[in-house]
């Protein structure tokens, strides 16, 4: 892909590189460049003041004081240094060219510049433009009684050490560049191995479908790509465990659904003008109906407890919320109902939602008992944890299948949708208990009875 994202990471690498190595090249010329203007300044200076300490001094000849003999100071001067590479040394005595040193350019043969010399007064320093280049330079006159008797000239000609500047800056330049060269081609390589396995969780998604979500990627590393992978990985799993239970959901509601519809259009078609048979034929129909439309509401449930506003607490005292539950639960069937105990506090939960899981319970325990066989509920509260138990007398439940008691239209062995529901409740309750951050715990004993209990923490989690 051209405009991929190992090319914009290049891209953006190699620029930023390219900043860096042409900002460093610069900011080295500029450093050079200052440290060779203090070089050739403190080398003029040094010239200067070696000159006027020999003018102050003796002549080596006479041993006497040259005593305004300048011609002998600048030959002694001239005798005894040798200029630097790029320096020149001029001298001129009584306004005329005396004598200078081999230099790029002989800034005597400038008529202007003598002119200007021969004239001093003061010293004299600044920058001359030259065939040979830029020219810095100090002039100071040698005075006698007020009078000046000659005039020295220092200068440096900068085109060379500057020219040896540049030259080290394009080799930096050349050798910066093709390491730049290296290091993008290494780059290139590195971006490629790092963001392969985007690739693969690019080709991963591309060939996933609604039928096949088993593909995964390989993780390796520990770093941020490997945990993309593993987010990636365990985003999968939950949507192949979600369409898993969709399409189960599916089967068994379409299968839930198409018996009633079954019995209601069979009963249509048989439909006679008998009276008495009409009356029987619309009482089947009304109750499949009903049991249609029970399932249908209990779906909607199940879809809404995803939802945010699932829930609606409020505070509720443990013990007459436990006698009401107790109340209600007494109409639904003749059985030997007892009341175990109650506790004592406040919860913060849904008091519809936990009433509605406890009703269910209890119709789940009046299904599988017969009248006049005991039922017992209990409540109670401890360590921040408010506990519901529901104990029946029936025939129990084995073990292999209490570990899907609350799936989705699950149902006991020798239950059938005309024994009533649709195998919703249990599933039902045991979301509602989850989204209260609680649990249902089962025990049970083929042949012994059931115990269900609701464990819900006192308060929500974040509310104190």
């Amino acid at each position: 892909m051209l405009f991929g994202v190992r090319t914009r990471i290049l891209s953006w690498y190699v620029a930023l590189l390219l900043l860096a190595v042409i900002a460093g090249l610069l900011l080295q010329r500029r450093v050079l460049l200052e440290r060779l203007d203090e070089v050739v300044e403190d080398s003029l200076v040094q010239e200067v003041e070696e000159l006027r300490t020999l003018a102050a001094g003796r002549n080596p000849t006479t041993a006497q004081p040259f005593a305004g003999d300048v011609a002998a100071v600048f030959d002694t001067f001239l005798r005894r240094n040798i200029p630097h590479e790029g320096e020149a040394l001029l001298t001129f005595v009584d306004g005329r060219p005396y004598k200078s040193t081999v230099a790029p350019y002989q800034l005597a043969s400038d008529e202007e510049l003598v002119e200007h010399w021969s004239r001093l007064e003061t010293m004299d320093r600044g920058e001359v433009e030259t065939p040979a280049g830029p020219a810095r330079y100090i002039a100071i006159p040698l005075r006698e009684d007020g009078v000046t008797r000659g005039v020295f000239v220092v200068a440096n000609f900068l085109r060379a050490e500057r020219s040896e500047i540049n030259d080290t800056l394009r080799v930096g330049a050349i050798v910066w560049g093709s390491v730049l060269l290296v290091a993008s081609a290494l780059a290139w390589m590195i971006a490629g191995r790092v963001l392969a396995p985007v690739r693969l969780l690019s080709d991963t998604a591309r060939q996933l479908t609604e039928t096949d979500l088993s593909r995964r990627i390989p993780v390796q590393g520990s770093d941020e790509i490997a945990d993309l992978a593993r987010t990636f990985n365990g985003m999968l799993d939950r949507l192949e465990k979600a369409f898993a239970g969709q399409r189960a959901f599916l089967d068994d509601a379409g299968h839930e659904l198409r018996t009633p519809i079954t019995v209601i259009r069979g009963h249509l078609e048989l439909l006679g003008d008998n009276p008495d048979e009409r009356r029987e034929t619309i009482a089947v129909v009304t109750d499949e109906l009903d049991r249609m439309s029970r399932i249908v509401d209990d779906l909607l449930l199940l879809a809404r407890s995803e939802q945010p506003d699932f829930l609606r607490p409020k505070a509720v005292d443990l013990d007459l919320f436990t006698a009401e539950l107790f109340a209600k639960m007494k109409t639904l069937g003749d059985r030997a109902w007892e009341l175990e105990g109650t506790g004592l506090g406040v919860l913060i939960v849904d008091r519809q939602r936990l009433t509605q899981v406890m009703m269910n319970l209890a119709d789940n325990a009046v299904r599988h008992t017969a009248a006049g066989q005991r039922i017992a509920l209990g409540s109670a509260i401890s360590a921040g944890e408010a506990r519901f138990w529901l104990q029946d007398s029936g025939p129990g439940i084995p073990r292999h299948e209490q570990e899907r008691i609350f799936d989705r239209f699950a149902r006991g062995e020798g239950a059938s949708s005309s024994a009533g529901g649709a195998g919703l409740g249990l599933a039902i309750a045991n979301v509602i208990v989850a989204a209260h951050g609680g649990r249902i715990e089962v025990a049970a004993e083929q042949g012994q009875g059931s115990r269900f209990t609701v464990l819900i923490p006192q308060r929500p989690e974040g509310r104190q």
